[in-house]
């Protein structure tokens, strides 16, 4: 596990080399975001906004998409991973934003876990993104940075990695920290190919470095 000065090198080191990390979900307002979010499960950003681009011409608040059957929704969204079951959960949502919130997206964390398809890790990013609260939402690239690192442990649960986070990392620094390590993540330290060999952080990481003496003995066996 690493240490307090060593933690605040990765997150230096995150802030350096992405200081413009965000949410890429493209949205313009708070229930666009949860639309975006309940989504983007098991799926990419970048296929989310490519749906989302005449989703949210055609659906402006939550009763446009009552107003329509479950069967056009599901088509609407039918190139998304799961878009039966997202379809489902968006009305669902919308149901309960119209008779709980009048059609309002709730603030509280509490909350928006009430509503159908939003777990922790969505609730996050909404309070997050949407409204400036402190939080970490851990995604696969979270999970997968903090473990490598060596922040977290391999054992460690979702619910766990977000705990230890939370713990170790200032609490104004939460929600530019989460966009971090996504960014790191999704473009540096990438599940099946990491840039190990141009790593900053390589020194830290038992995981990077195994990889790359794993990579110079097959090499080495290679010649």
């Amino acid at each position: 596990m690493l240490t307090k000065a060593q933690i605040r090198e990765c997150l230096n080191t995150f802030q350096a080399m992405f200081p413009d990390a965000h949410c890429e979900l493209v949205h313009e307002n708070p229930f666009e975001l949860v639309i975006a979010v309940a989504l983007s499960a098991q799926c990419t950003d970048a296929l989310v906004n490519k749906v989302t681009k005449n989703l949210f011409e055609k659906y402006k608040k939550p009763e446009d998409y009552l107003a329509v059957s479950l069967e056009e929704l599901q088509e609407d969204i039918k190139s998304i991973g799961l878009y039966r079951n997202k379809a489902k959960n968006i009305r669902r949502l919308c149901e309960t934003l119209i008779e709980k919130y009048n059609g309002e997206v709730p603030r509280e964390h509490e909350e928006l876990t009430k509503l159908a398809g939003v777990g922790r890790k969505t609730a996050n990013v909404v309070v997050s993104v949407a409204f400036g609260v402190p939080a970490i939402a851990v995604d696969t690239h979270v999970e997968r940075v903090s473990k490598r690192l060596g922040i977290c442990r391999w054992k460690d649960s979702v619910l766990e990695v977000e705990k230890t986070l939370m713990r170790k990392i200032p609490r104004e620094e939460w929600s530019d920290t989460h966009h971090r390590m996504i960014f790191f993540g999704r473009y540096h330290c990438k599940a099946q190919s990491p840039k190990c060999e141009v790593c900053p952080l390589l020194h830290l990481c038992r995981e990077g470095q195994k990889r790359m003496k794993k990579g110079k003995a097959l090499h080495a066996k290679e010649q």
